[in-house]
């Protein structure tokens, strides 16, 4: 268990490439994956979840031992031990990839988390970190995507400007969204294979990033709001692009 309790830090899970999925709705997503190599739980926990657990070797733990794995308020006294995945964005781009969420810069694990799930949800083909960002694997991100992780190929990638050579060279177009982008979202051609690109809320997109898009794009805001955080933008962008793929499959 100790080595377990390790993987609550960054350089923990890198090094042994495990992470932890807490509560019964990871750890059955993770299950399903097949990427399940220990769980924790206290009889508690097993009294609720069993049926969950019927095929999985269990390690009986302490409340107290419980709380030492978990990083939630109110444990549930459920956590699993799971390989890392490891995708990569040649084998997404390699499928024929038609949407691609590039978050750059993303620090938040929640907005990551919520991103991730959107992605998921409109059907994209893989979601990139970009830059100096959050470790999707962040119990915090884990439990905002909701099980998505484990839907849709999340890829790390320290170097923005060669992701985006990268998606252009396998023929997607690269939409970079910023507040004072030229092409009006309402006006935008998503029918073809896109990757979005999309910065924090404080200070966007980096400039020279921007630039390197196919086109910058501006979400229209009728209201009073400035700006919108990653994730609502990511909702809008990636829903329009879901929508206009979906009609030209007739």
């Amino acid at each position: 268990m100790v080595a377990a309790v390790k993987l609550h830090r960054h350089v923990g899970r890198r090094r042994a490439a495990r992470f932890l999925a807490e509560g019964p709705n990871l750890v059955e997503a993770a299950l399903r994956r097949g990427l399940v190599s220990e769980v924790f739980a206290t009889e508690a926990a097993l009294d609720r979840f069993g049926s969950l657990l019927a095929d999985v070797p269990v390690q009986l733990v302490t409340e107290r031992a419980a709380k030492a794995l978990s990083e939630t308020v109110t444990p549930v006294g459920l956590v699993a031990v799971c390989e890392l995945p490891d995708p990569s964005l040649d084998e997404v781009l390699s499928g024929g990839a038609a949407l691609v969420a590039v978050a750059v810069q993303i620090s938040e694990p929640g907005n990551a988390g919520t991103l991730i799930r959107v992605a998921d949800a409109m059907g994209a083909d893989a979601v990139v970190l970009a830059g100096n960002s959050v470790d999707p694997y962040n119990s915090k991100c884990l439990r905002a995507s909701a099980g998505s992780i484990f839907s849709v190929p999340v890829i790390s990638a320290p170097d923005e400007a060669a992701t985006v050579h990268q998606l252009r060279e396998a023929g997607l177009q690269v939409l970079a969204t910023t507040i004072d982008g030229e092409v009006n979202l309402d006006h935008a051609e998503l029918v073809a294979p896109t990757a979005w690109l999309f910065g924090p809320e404080a200070h966007g997109l980096p400039t020279e990033l921007a630039a390197m898009a196919d086109h910058r794009v501006h979400i229209p805001m009728p209201g009073h709001s400035e700006s919108l955080n990653i994730a609502s933008a990511a909702s809008i962008c990636l829903y329009l692009s879901a929508r206009a793929h979906r009609s030209a499959q007739g």
